[in-house]
């Protein structure tokens, strides 16, 4: 028998990801725009063709997750990013290049996007970059390449000083960051300890803090100067 009851055991839909495109080149937006709008559960809610746009668009849309170029005329991708840290509510932000690895992308991510995607990426890949990025996972290209984890190096300790800044952790949090540094979204390091989602979150949140990280992919480095991957 159906009750009132019953009803509220359903759980309500998800809110969709809102998505905005940052590109300088309208090809390469019409084609972002059509292969998320073709997905369930994402939503793009706004374009911008340069950083002013990207900005603009960032405070009346209010997007969960900005695709953003980094090569762009007037304010590119960094100085938008550098924009973007002042800002009361800032949404994940996924660095679209066309290129494997440079010290702009490297820049980048310090500045504290979420990760980076080739634009050649196929796009399964790019609806799940979204939704990772959503949820505030890392979002890493699989070309991601060892000179992109050099340039990243190269703002960050050295390995004494790694292993230093990482025995200050608890081992709980050691344990979350070596799982950061093999890769592992929020999800898996969940499974992975017996934790529930919004706790490894928390562990995230607190890693970052203590470490002075900009983001889960510099953390990631971070635990592998440290010798904490082996």
């Amino acid at each position: 028998m159906s009750t009132q009851t019953d009803a509220t055991l359903v759980e309500p839909p998800l809110a969709p990801v809102r998505v905005g495109v940052v590109d300088d080149e309208p090809m390469a937006r019409t084609f972002v725009t059509r292969i998320l709008a073709s997905a369930p559960e994402i939503e793009v809610v706004a374009e911008a063709a340069d950083g002013a746009g990207a900005l603009e668009l960032v405070r009346t849309q209010s997007p969960d997750v900005l695709l953003l170029d980094l090569r762009m005329p007037g304010m590119d991708g960094l100085d938008t990013l550098r924009e973007l840290r002042r800002a009361h509510k800032r949404p994940a932000v996924v660095v679209l290049t066309t290129f494997h690895a440079d010290e702009a992308v490297a820049t980048a991510l310090n500045l504290g996007a979420t990760g980076f995607l080739l634009k050649h990426t196929d796009p399964t890949e790019l609806v799940r970059a979204v939704r990772l990025a959503a949820r505030g996972d890392s979002v890493l290209d699989p070309a991601l390449t060892k000179e992109l984890m050099g340039h990243l190096a190269t703002h960050h300790l050295d390995r004494i000083g790694a292993s230093s800044q990482v025995a200050r952790l608890s081992n709980r949090l050691r344990d979350v960051l070596r799982l950061i540094g093999a890769g592992r979204s929020n999800a898996e390091i969940a499974e992975d300890l017996r934790l529930s989602e919004s706790t490894v979150r928390g562990y995230v949140s607190e890693i970052l803090a203590a470490t002075g990280c900009a983001n889960r992919v510099t953390a990631a480095v971070l635990a592998q100067r440290s010798g904490l991957l082996g």
